[in-house]
C-alpha cells in the first residue's frame, strides 16, 4: 500500500508537473466515488465524534507534508483530507490505487455467468491501511494511510461502490453503475445525460457540488449538508455496530444489498428516475454518509483510545 519509498516517491516528483496538467485538463472516464461534497460530509461527522487523542493524532498526521506537495498542501484538515485519494485520480502513479476504491461484488439479471471478485479491492485496502497506522512507524506512511482510511470508508458506504450489474451486454459488469445511462436535469432544468453510478456520487443531486476541475465544495458548506445525513439516522441503530468498526465485509455486504434493492431497482436504462426513485434513493445515501461517519470515528478512536 505505500507509495513514500525512495524510488516510487522519485517517479512521483517526476510525474506531479504533468499530473496537474492532467488534473486540469483531463476528464476521468468513469466516477470513482462519493463525490468531494459526500466525502467531506463523511468526514465532518467522523471528526466531531473522534475523541482528544484520536483528533490530535490525525491532526498530527495530516500536516505531514507528502507527495504530491502542490495537491497534498490542500487537504491538511480532516474534511478536505477526505477528497485526497480522488484528487490524484489522474496521476499514473495511482493507476494501481484506482481498484481500491470499490469491490465489485456481481450479480446476474439473466443468467450470465459471473466474473471473479476482484482481489485487491477496498475491503484489502482498508485492511492494510488499518495494519498501517496499527504497527508502523514511518510517520509518511501512516499520514497516507490515513488519508486512505477517511476516503475508503466513505467509498465502502456507497451501494455503487459494492455492486456491479451483469448480463449478455455486461458481461464483466457494467461498473458499479457506470455503464448505465440516465437523463437528469441540470441546474436550468434541463435534462442532460449522465450515469447511475455520478448520480449516487452527488448524493441525488443534493449534496454540495464538485467544481471545475474537480474543485472541491467550500468547507462552509458542508455542517448543513451533514446535518441533514444525520437527521433521521441516529447513531444508536443497533444494526451500526460501532462495538465492531473493523467490520469491512459487513459494511461492503450492507451496500451491495442497498445496491440491488435500491440504486438499480426500477431504473430504465436512458430513462430520467421517477420521483418516487428520488425519494428512496436519497434517504438510503443520506443514511450511508451518516453510518460512514460514525465508522470513521469508532475505528479512529479505537486505534487511538484515550
Amino acid at each position: 500500500m505505500k507509495i513514500q519509498n525512495g524510488n516510487n516517491r522519485r517517479r512521483f516528483q517526476r510525474v506531479t508537473a504533468l499530473g496537474i496538467v492532467c488534473l486540469i485538463l483531463c476528464t476521468p472516464s468513469i466516477s470513482l466515488g462519493w463525490g468531494a461534497g459526500g466525502h467531506m460530509m463523511v468526514a465532518q461527522i467522523a471528526f466531531k465524534r473522534l475523541n482528544p487523542k484520536a483528533k490530535a493524532k490525525a491532526n498530527e498526521l495530516l500536516a505531514i507534508a507528502i507527495n504530491p506537495a502542490a495537491i497534498s498542501a490542500r487537504s491538511k484538515d480532516f474534511v478536505n483530507a477526505a477528497h485526497w485519494p480522488d484528487d490524484l485520480r489522474q496521476f499514473p502513479e495511482f493507476d494501481s490505487f484506482k481498484e481500491l476504491h470499490f469491490i465489485d461484488n456481481p450479480f446476474s439479471i439473466d443468467g450470465t455467468p459471473l466474473p471473479a471478485l476482484p482481489t485487491p479491492n477496498i475491503v484489502t485496502a482498508l485492511q492494510d491501511n488499518v495494519k498501517i497506522l496499527q504497527t508502523s512507524t514511518d510517520k509518511n506512511a501512516q499520514a497516507q494511510a490515513l488519508r486512505f482510511i477517511i476516503h475508503f470508508v466513505g467509498d465502502i458506504h456507497q451501494p455503487l461502490h459494492c455492486a456491479t450489474r451483469v448480463d449478455a451486454a455486461h458481461p464483466e459488469g457494467d461498473r458499479g453503475g457506470n455503464l448505465v445511462s440516465i437523463k437528469i436535469p441540470d441546474k436550468d432544468g434541463k435534462l442532460k445525460t449522465s450515469n447511475l453510478h455520478s448520480y449516487w456520487d452527488g448524493g441525488i443531486g443534493t449534496f454540495p457540488p464538485t467544481g471545475p476541475n474537480f474543485r472541491p465544495p467550500p468547507l462552509s458548506q458542508i455542517p448543513a449538508a451533514a446535518a441533514l445525513a444525520i437527521a433521521g439516522n441516529p447513531d444508536t441503530d443497533p444494526a451500526l455496530k460501532l462495538n465492531d468498526p473493523f467490520a469491512f465485509s459487513a459494511w461492503a455486504d450492507e451496500s451491495f444489498a442497498l445496491a440491488k434493492s435500491v440504486a438499480y431497482n426500477g431504473i430504465t436504462t436512458g430513462a430520467k428516475p421517477t420521483a418516487a426513485y428520488n425519494s428512496e434513493a436519497l434517504k438510503v445515501a443520506r443514511k450511508r454518509v451518516a453510518w460512514g461517519g460514525y465508522r470513521l470515528a469508532a475505528l479512529l478512536n479505537t486505534i487511538w483510545p484515550n
